[in-house]
């Protein structure tokens, strides 16, 4: 999946001379918690975000240093925080570096910048004109798209059991000559032994998600690796779903 695929196309933005009340009232009417700037050519300039406006003298949020900070404090940086405490122009509160990404950018390249990054929207550009953006809101759209709606198709005790021990050859995680998988008219029971608690939930999850599964009976042992000591025996009924 890429870019262009879960994009939002239509979109609310702002102008650089856009006073901040119009903007912060355009983002409360809309439910959203950012603002592309452009120009009036389409031309990314910028970011308005809740976190621009969260240092506002209006409701003495503003940065507030001891006289020593001050002191060691630029000049520049101090005539900084009071711009961005007092503008009335987006364009005097905005962020003005912005991490942006193109309509092919894959979806797991949009994920880490936005991890990377600590950021919630990613702005689509193309020749410099703002085309589109992405959001956290987005991806989870995409996801839920992906996500099963209705129950499994129905598949028979054996070919359960190949398709668990299939996937957990994959897993890097997976020691799975140490599982054991046991199926009976779709629920399956796992038993077996792990060196930890970590990989006993992976299993289960795995389990959960192959088709045809019912419900899971979790009946693991967790061994700690260096004394061999059991530290998480498994519940009586072992039954996750």
């Amino acid at each position: 999946m890429i870019a262009d695929e879960l994009m939002s196309r239509n979109l609310h933005n702002v102008e650089p001379s856009t006073p901040v009340v119009e903007a912060v009232n355009i983002m409360l009417m809309h439910h959203i918690s950012g603002l592309p700037v452009v120009t009036r050519e389409g031309q990314l300039v910028g970011i308005l975000s809740e976190g621009d406006l969260l240092r506002r003298h209006e409701i003495g949020t503003d940065v507030k240093r001891s006289w020593w900070m001050d002191i060691l404090s630029s000049r520049g940086h101090l005539a900084e925080d009071f711009i961005r405490a007092n503008g009335r122009l987006v364009d005097e509160v905005m962020t003005r570096e912005v991490a942006t990404i193109r309509r092919d950018t894959p979806l797991r390249d949009i994920v880490a910048l936005m991890e990377t990054r600590k950021i919630k929207r990613l702005p689509v550009v193309e020749n410099g004109q703002l085309v589109g953006i992405v959001s956290r809101a987005d991806l989870l759209r995409a996801l839920v798209r992906k996500l099963p709606q209705s129950p499994a198709a129905s598949a028979d005790d054996e070919q359960i059991r190949t398709a668990i021990f299939e996937q957990l050859s994959r897993q890097s995680w997976s020691a799975n000559q140490y599982f054991q998988v046991r199926v009976c008219n779709g629920t399956v029971e796992l038993s077996g032994t792990v060196f930890d608690e970590r990989e006993k939930r992976a299993a289960c999850i795995l389990a959960e998600n192959t088709p045809g599964v019912r419900a899971v009976q979790d009946n693991m042992d967790v061994v700690e690796p260096l004394s061999g000591t059991l530290i998480s025996p498994p519940r009586e009924d072992g039954t996750r779903v």
